[in-house]
């Protein structure tokens, strides 16, 4: 079992970024229409590109952008093989490090499984 909240690590950059959202609206808004039109459905698949995304997270060492990515691979569909297979390839691009967190995207997962998240509310 993991000791990693990453419901609750959005939740509080969620927060914390709001003030920040305030008062440099148009650079996030900036930000958000870079984000939508790069995630868009194309020639590469959403699930896909969340997939890409969780990985860069892995690799970066973002704590924050696994959780959101995870949180949206969930809606959008995909299965924990896929994750899996994916974090194997941070795995084999990233050693070690990379796998600690790995450990980290799998404990998301498995915390916005929609039976887990509905045990914590």
């Amino acid at each position: 079992m993991s000791t990693f909240d990453s419901i609750g690590l959005m939740k509080s950059i969620n927060e914390n970024l709001g003030p920040f959202r305030k008062s440099q609206s148009e650079a996030m808004q900036g930000f958000g229409q870079l984000a939508k039109a790069s995630m868009a459905e194309g020639l590469v698949s959403a699930k896909h590109k969340e997939l890409i995304a969780v990985s860069v997270g892995v690799i970066q060492h973002c704590s924050g952008c696994i959780a959101f990515h995870v949180k949206a691979l969930h809606r959008l569909g995909c299965t924990r093989a896929e994750l899996e297979e994916a974090m194997a390839v941070c795995v084999y691009m990233g050693g070690g490090p990379a796998l600690m967190l790995v450990a980290e995207a799998l404990a998301a997962w498995d915390a916005m499984e929609p039976a887990a998240v509905s045990t914590k509310a």
